[in-house]
């Protein structure tokens, strides 16, 4: 491990402070399995780490008042599957966040340290995309507000300009009626990344009509990838199986997945076919 001094500042303020003081030498740390790991490999080396978990309200999950759900930074993955007000009003999150890792891990690591790594591979992305989630970004100049949708930028690359912590997550809840669902294709082990996730939300009219769909995948390129093709073939129409065969064949235009010892590009493609198929008509059924 390489030797650098830990803050452990008690308000965003101060934070902001040490920020200032070190620049591109310091990173911020809230569950530290992702930054420690980085740091284990060599891929980060920052002489100061400045931790959050002395930080006071960082860690709450509550109604926003407006139809969605405000989730502290700090608050750990355990705590989204396990949280009651996230289990009855964002089923999905539960669901998707209970399939991250193992418990030791969520346990340890937060909502909001997860997002800034910018790993593409993880869960919860697609699921939050999906449902129009954003991130508030606070920095001593205020807080900006940004879709997770586009707090992706390239591998392991997010939004998040020096000086901002991520500080909260804003989860609106899928329409009234809709049904949501987030499958992921382990080959290997239960705990392992996906070699291809994806995340629906159907809504669908009493003829079953799409009234709107949404399609996100994971682990199939170098951010999360919103397969807008796919929605616009389902959108305004039927949902036979014709047509949701249909849309799904369009995914594999709209992936751009990397070889790795999880499968070739080409095997990716085909699987992110066939479990959009599988995730569009599992939303679809989980919504009558």
């Amino acid at each position: 491990m390489i030797d650098f001094e830990f803050h452990s500042p008690t308000s965003l303020d101060e934070a902001f402070g040490l920020l200032d003081q070190y620049g591109d030498d310091a990173r911020v740390m809230s569950g530290g399995t992702a930054l420690v790991l980085m740091m284990k490999q060599r891929l980060a080396q920052p002489g100061h780490v400045i931790g959050l978990r002395r930080i006071p309200g960082l860690a709450s999950v509550a109604s926003d008042g407006n139809g969605a759900v405000r989730v502290g930074a700090l608050c750990t993955q355990r705590q989204m599957e396990a949280d009651p007000l996230i289990r009855q009003s964002l089923p999905l999150v539960a669901d998707t966040y209970r399939k991250v890792a193992t418990p030791r891990i969520r346990n340890m690591s937060t909502v909001g340290g997860g997002l800034v790594h910018g790993d593409p591979n993880q869960d919860p992305p697609p699921s939050l995309i999906a449902l129009g989630a954003s991130v508030v970004l606070s920095s001593k100049g205020g807080e900006r507000i940004v879709p997770v949708a586009d707090l992706f930028i390239d591998y392991f690359e997010t939004d998040v300009q020096p000086g901002e912590i991520l500080t909260s997550l804003l989860i609106p809840q899928a329409p009234a009626g809709s049904g949501a669902v987030y499958l992921k294709f382990l080959p290997r082990t239960a705990d392992d990344y996906a070699t291809v996730s994806v995340a629906a939300v159907v809504d669908a009219d009493e003829s079953n009509n799409c009234r709107d769909v949404r399609i996100v995948l994971g682990a199939s390129g170098v951010t999360p990838i919103r397969a807008k093709a796919a929605e616009d073939l389902l959108r305004q129409r039927p949902l036979t199986e014709e047509n949701i065969r249909a849309s799904a064949a369009a995914v594999i235009e709209e992936v751009d997945p990397l070889d790795d010892f999880r499968g070739s590009a080409d095997y990716k493609r085909q699987m992110a076919e066939v479990f959009t198929r599988r995730a569009v008509t599992q939303a679809l059924a989980a919504g009558r």
